[in-house]
Formats: structure tokens, C-alpha cells, sequence
């Protein structure tokens, strides 16, 4: 299949270009993304989220009104890491391509192997065993490692394995993530344009040095963390749209991310 060519058609499709009474025929939408709320889980040492009324009820004018503000971290719920967040020189939040945000996703299915080993790691032996079933993972393409771990959301301890916040809790984190060796062959191999999981962090809770995070933000190869459930996608055929809050010189940013599975 020539992904090039059917991302310049997906991509039409989403800004209106295309001549279909239907954009989307043929494909059913599928929302990735967790709700922002005050049960909203952040890495332990950042602020959770805070939505504050501004005002709600009936204005002098006699109509209804309602306005909130709200305060984040860049990190913080399904959100998107920009290549800057671990890789000098690199993308800004601002600055990532919709070719990086709009593109064909294969889903690797670990969830047996997560439900057994809290501290699992997904390396590139792992992978090419999932290639040899489903095919070479295409380039440009993103990488979704399915956990499980959607389903602990919005449990704090069951999701990251600690109920502590604060630096003291880093040492306890305990959930899976990209091993060392699955991002230098994704990078180096494949060329993948994202990786993403639902786990808060695409390197593992007991990770002392984020090598998964170095070596494919150096690339330019974004990230995803904290997505909701993918139990409904297929291992491959399926497109993300992955669109983040486009903060200028950010590292990162809270992120609405869909699927769109093939119906037939």
C-alpha cells in the first residue's frame, strides 16, 4: 500500500477537499482520548488539572453564559510530547508536521505480558515476532503499544503503582514502556514517524535515564502517552489524527487523539 499517497487523500478528507458526500465513509471513529477533569492523572511531581469558573447563569442581558479557565501541565493526561522534550534542536509543540499528527497506525498487543509484569518492556526481538505475523511495520507510521493500563484510569496506584505524589514517588512507579532497543530499531529501521501507549511515559516506571524518550525524540519521532482504551483497534489499517493544543515553543501539549478503524 502506498501510505504517502493514501495520507495525502486522508488528509484531504479532513480539511473538506474531498468530492464525498461522506468524507469518512468507510471508516468508524474511534475517541482515544481521557477527559480532562480534577481525577486527571500527572507525572507525580507536576499540579493536576484546574478548571475554574469564571461565571454561569443568566447575564444582565437576560441570555445564558457560562466561562471556565483552565490550568495544565504540558505533561499531564492523553497528551503529546514534542521531540524537544528530551532532544535539543528538535520540533516544538508548534512546530510538529500534520504528517507526524495524521498517519496510519499498527497496534501491538501486549496486554497478557503487561497484566503479568508491571515493569514490562517491549523490545525490538518483540517486534519483529509481531512483523513476522502482521507484516513490516511501514514507515512513517505510528507505533501504538497496547497495555492494558486504560482500564486502571483514573486510578492513580493501579495506573502508575503508587499513590504518592511528590519526587519521593518516582521510585515507586511501576508500569510498562518502549525498551532501549525497540526505539533504536523503530528509529533506525523503521523510520516511524510516533510511538504512543497508554501508560504515562513511553519509557517504563522504573526508568533511571528516558533512553526510549532520547533516542526517538533525537529523530524528530513524537510521542503519545497516556491514551485511552485501544481495545477496539485492529493490529493494523487503522488511522490516527492526533491533534494537539499548538503551544508555541512548547515541549508538549494536551492532546485529542482519534482512531479511525476501517468498518469492513
Amino acid at each position: 500500500m502506498n501510505w504517502s499517497l493514501k495520507l495525502g487523500a486522508l488528509t484531504a478528507m479532513c480539511f473538506g477537499l474531498s468530492a464525498l458526500a461522506n468524507p469518512f465513509e468507510g471508516y468508524r471513529a474511534v475517541d482515544l482520548t481521557h477527559a480532562f477533569d480534577e481525577n486527571t492523572i500527572y507525572w507525580p511531581t507536576e499540579k493536576g488539572f484546574q478548571h475554574d469558573k469564571q461565571f454561569e447563569g443568566i447575564t444582565e442581558g437576560g441570555w445564558y453564559y457560562t466561562a471556565y479557565s483552565v490550568r495544565t501541565a504540558e505533561h499531564g493526561g492523553t497528551h503529546l510530547d514534542a521531540p524537544i522534550h528530551f532532544a535539543a534542536n528538535t520540533w516544538t509543540a508548534d512546530e510538529v508536521p500534520l504528517s507526524s499528527l495524521i498517519l496510519p497506525a499498527v497496534v501491538v498487543d501486549v496486554t497478557d505480558e503487561a497484566t503479568s509484569n508491571r515493569d514490562y518492556l517491549l523490545t525490538a526481538d518483540i517486534l519483529k515476532q509481531w512483523e513476522a505475523q502482521h507484516g513490516q511495520i511501514p514507515k512513517g507510521s505510528a507505533v501504538l503499544m497496547n497495555t492494558g493500563f486504560a482500564k486502571f484510569w483514573p486510578d492513580q496506584e493501579q495506573y502508575m503503582g503508587t499513590p504518592k505524589r511528590g519526587p519521593e514517588a518516582i521510585a515507586e512507579l511501576h508500569f510498562p514502556g518502549f525498551s532501549e532497543s525497540a526505539a533504536r530499531f523503530l528509529a533506525a529501521e523503521r523510520g516511524v514517524a510516533a510511538v504512543g501507549l497508554d501508560t504515562p511515559s513511553i519509557d517504563y516506571g522504573q526508568s533511571k535515564d528516558f533512553i526510549a524518550h532520547q533516542i526517538l525524540y533525537s529523530q524528530n519521532i513524537i510521542g503519545f502517552e497516556n491514551i485511552a482504551s485501544m481495545s477496539e483497534l485492529p493490529a493494523t489499517g487503522a488511522w490516527i489524527v492526533a491533534l494537539p493544543m499548538k503551544i508555541r515553543d512548547g515541549s508538549g501539549g494536551p492532546l485529542r487523539i482519534i482512531a479511525l478503524i476501517p468498518s469492513s
